[in-house]
């Protein structure tokens, strides 16, 4: 909401500066955005009176000027302007001056046109910012010959009333009484305490008896309680006044036509939507507030033909729809040039029926943002005769002495019990009783009978800590003294809190860098990652009102997610990227119940410092965090419990598990996925199932003592086949040897010419330790005979050197 503080000044007199204004008006709770001077706009513009004017001695279609600027000399101005003449009062953008022409801008300076010194330059409209709306007397493909009572040398903003202060409001939506002046004059009163002057408006009329022309009939009663109608006789179109003008333009509304800017004026002024008909367009004077029948269509203010259905209210005549409530009007309904009669229309429609007929027809006016807000259901006759006042004032037109007013409406004023005590408990104030009752009073809340009845324009005060929000704002919030928090917090972290707490610290102190990704996205990102047709992950929730196609349903993956992130920082040049993020996956249950949203943990990497290898070290630091024990990992197959492996490398990745849990998949991702995302190097992801990790997870710490006795090592290279994985033959070892094995490491894989065919060489390095009394050879030797044994078995026999 854009205030222009010249109109303020009609109902509040203030002698603040706007910036002192602004501030007392945020702290009393109607919170200010940004204000803005229009004479800044024009700093530099004076208006300058042509004294004489002369053919360029070298240019025929150019003149040189002699202007008086209101200094001791005139100025010689050079220009090719034809319409200025001897005596003419015009702008003039002084050397120095930027200046403004569709999309291009420069800097005024003295120069030399064809060898003449010009020192400025003349003005249209369009170099002001302003159209022939502004000043409709004005040609605005030529310089702007001011009519306005004004001297040469005076500032071309005070000149032409472009020096109001446009002041911009954030209104929340539980106040709609402030999306208007007099609701925010209203406000000024009560944060300045200064009297409030909002005089009744009054107009003549003539005797003419309305309901003999026009007839007005609410079908639905409930969507639009109430419909008042008043009619004008021999209209006059032609330009609003000056006055006028300015506050629309100061406000963010453009002027058009004097009917026109008289709806708008008073939906500016008192917050209630208005609209005028063309009588010639109702069809036998009749008025009708229905729902539309379904297929019925309209061709709406803006040129665009609409289809309409049964939900939609509608204003029709006899025949047709003429204007779909609270939103816009038909074609035909608008003023024209050649109108003679017109109906004003002020009415009540219900909020929620017009936010949903805005939102399904694809249009949104100041009308319907004001509407689907909730207005004063008593205000339409005040609002009514306030345009006929206009009217009458502006010699638009004759208006009918009488109105029309069909009132199904039955407001209630709140009556809120009004305690003091309970006030200053709640607010931990000393606010006396008599202060309560004059910041109330201010607002028009009246306190009687130890109850608060609130205004008919107030919809929100329903209860005791609205009373008391009312007086803490206007007593003033910096007034009220702090207090420190009684009692003891016991607020704490859930343990699944604090087991993703623990993944965020420790993936940041391995290096990772912490994401966060949108939780909706595309479908097409499962054919990125190669997603078979089938996957149960294609089945997901659709959002009803997305952003876009890009943007469409719940996520079932997150590695698709991750992968966009490795993409964009890559193709952003950076050398390398370990990225990792807790979101959720949403996994479709039954058509009618929420999707299941089970935590994931994402890692991603790609670089020189990046390999399958590192990932896994990473992961297993990680789970080793968690104290999650017992892990083993196998290679994807056809077995493999997640659908995402097709995005990964067949060769190059595993699944992990804790005991006989899957609880992740990672590795290299698949060359044509890599490629299908633009990443020129290999990149390595994981994707762990948060809530299996926390199931098998212990904080138990176990404490063990340094070893007292010394370790025996042995070292052993293996010849195996080459599908036989290296973990199968870590376990066999570690089974074999028993509680004696402190630790089993692979240190070698080699394929070669010394190696048969399909077979590959593998070397550990295994330690034993009895920690009750010093290892034997005895023992250690036949701890390595079982190995043997053990090895055997799966096919792996010792590599002869």
């Amino acid at each position: 909401m854009n205030l222009s503080l010249r109109w303020l000044a009609d109902y509040v007199k203030l002698d603040v500066t706007p910036k002192e204004f602004c501030a007392a008006m945020t702290m009393s709770g109607s919170k200010v955005e940004a204000f803005e001077e229009e004479k800044t706009k024009l700093e530099g513009f004076v208006v300058g009176k042509i004294l004489s004017k002369k053919v360029h001695e070298n240019a025929d279609a150019l003149f040189v000027c002699s202007v008086d600027m209101g200094g001791e000399e005139p100025v010689q101005i050079v220009t090719n302007a034809k319409n200025v003449q001897e005596g003419d009062l015009v702008p003039v953008a002084t050397p120095g001056t930027t200046v403004h022409e569709g999309n291009e801008s420069m800097t005024i300076k003295v120069a030399k046109v064809r060898g003449v010194e010009s020192r400025g330059m003349f003005c249209g409209l369009e170099t002001l910012g302003l159209t022939q709306n502004d000043f409709p007397y004005a040609d605005p493909k030529s310089v702007f010959v001011l009519q306005e009572d004004c001297k040469p040398g005076q500032d071309v903003a005070s000149a032409i009333g472009l020096d109001d202060v446009s002041v911009e409001f954030e209104i929340t939506s539980n106040r709609p009484d402030c999306l208007s002046v007099i609701g925010l004059a209203r406000e000024a009163s009560a944060t300045f305490n200064v009297p409030l002057n909002v005089p009744a408006p009054k107009y003549n009329g003539s005797d003419e008896d309305i309901t003999k022309t026009l007839s007005v009939e609410i079908q639905n009663t409930e969507k639009c309680t109430r419909y008042v109608a008043g009619l004008v006789r021999n209209v006059k179109i032609g330009p609003s006044p000056r006055w006028m003008r300015e506050r629309l333009r100061a406000s963010g509304v453009r002027p058009i036509n004097n009917l026109v800017d008289i709806t708008n004026y008073v939906m500016l002024e008192y917050g209630q939507p208005m609209h005028a008909f063309d009588l010639r367009f109702v069809k036998d004077g009749k008025i009708c507030v229905r729902n539309a029948k379904n297929g019925e269509k309209i061709t709406t203010l803006d040129g665009i033909e609409r289809e309409l259905g049964e939900d939609n209210l509608i204003i029709a005549d006899s025949e047709k729809p003429i204007a779909v409530a609270g939103v816009m009007g038909g074609e035909y309904s608008g003023i024209m040039e050649d109108t003679v009669d017109v109906v004003f229309e002020s009415a009540y429609f219900e909020p929620v029926q017009v936010r949903r007929t805005a939102k399904k027809l694809g249009m949104r006016t100041d009308a319907s943002a004001r509407y689907e807000k909730g207005l004063d259901e008593t205000s339409m006759p005040i609002t009514l005769a306030r345009a006929l006042q206009l009217v009458e004032e502006l010699g638009a037109g004759e208006p009918v002495g009488s109105t029309i007013d069909c009132n199904y409406a039955n407001p209630q004023k709140p009556h809120i019990p009004f305690d003091p005590a309970w006030i200053n408990a709640f607010l931990g104030t000393e606010i006396s009783e008599a202060d309560m009752v004059k910041y109330l009073s201010s607002l028009d809340i009246k306190v009687e009978n130890g109850e608060c009845i609130s205004p008919s324009f107030r919809i929100d005060l329903l209860r005791p800590a609205d009373i008391a929000e009312e007086v803490a704002r206007i007593y003033g919030y910096n007034n009220i003294p702090s207090t420190v928090i009684k009692g003891v917090a016991k607020a704490q972290l859930t343990p699944e809190q604090k087991f993703n707490r623990t993944i965020e610290q420790t993936m940041a102190g391995l290096g990772f860098s912490g994401i966060l990704t949108y939780s909706f996205i595309s479908p097409k990102y499962f054919d990125k990652i190669g997603l078979p047709a089938d996957s149960k992950l294609r089945k997901t929730t659709t959002i009803t009102n997305p952003l876009g196609e890009d943007t469409s349903v719940m996520q079932t993956t997150t590695v698709p997610g991750m992968l966009e992130i490795l993409a964009n920082n890559y193709n952003k040049r950076n050398a390398s990227a370990w990225l990792f993020e807790i979101g959720k996956e949403y996994l479709p249950t039954a058509p009618d119940k929420l999707p299941e949203e089970p935590h994931r943990l994402t890692v991603g990497m790609y670089g020189d410092d990046a390999d399958f290898f590192t990932m896994k070290g990473a992961l297993e630091a990680l789970l080793a965090k968690l104290g999650v024990s017992g892990i083993s990992y196998t290679r994807c197959g056809e077995n493999c419990p997640y659908d995402e492996k097709s995005a990964f490398h067949p060769g190059r990745s595993a699944v992990i598990y804790a005991g006989d849990k899957a609880v992740g998949i990672f590795g290299e991702i698949h060359p044509t996925v890599q490629k299908t995302y633009g990443i020129g190097v290999r990149t390595y992801v994981a994707k762990l199932d948060i809530p299996t990790l926390f199931a098998v997870s212990s904080d138990e710490i176990t404490y063990k003592p340094l070893p007292k006795f010394p370790a025996m090592t042995r070292d052993i290279a293996l010849v195996c086949a080459e599908e036989l994985a290296v973990g199968d033959l870590e376990n066999a070892i570690a089974e074999a040897v028993g509680r004696y094995l402190e630790k089993v490491e692979l240190f070698d894989v080699y394929r070669g010419e010394q190696i048969e065919k399909g077979k590959k060489s593998v070397a550990f390095n295994i330690v034993m330790r009895n920690y009750e009394e010093t290892m034997t050879t005895e023992q250690a030797d036949a701890a390595m005979k079982r190995v043997f044994k053990a090895l055997a078995k799966l096919g792996a026999e010792l590599r002869e050197a």
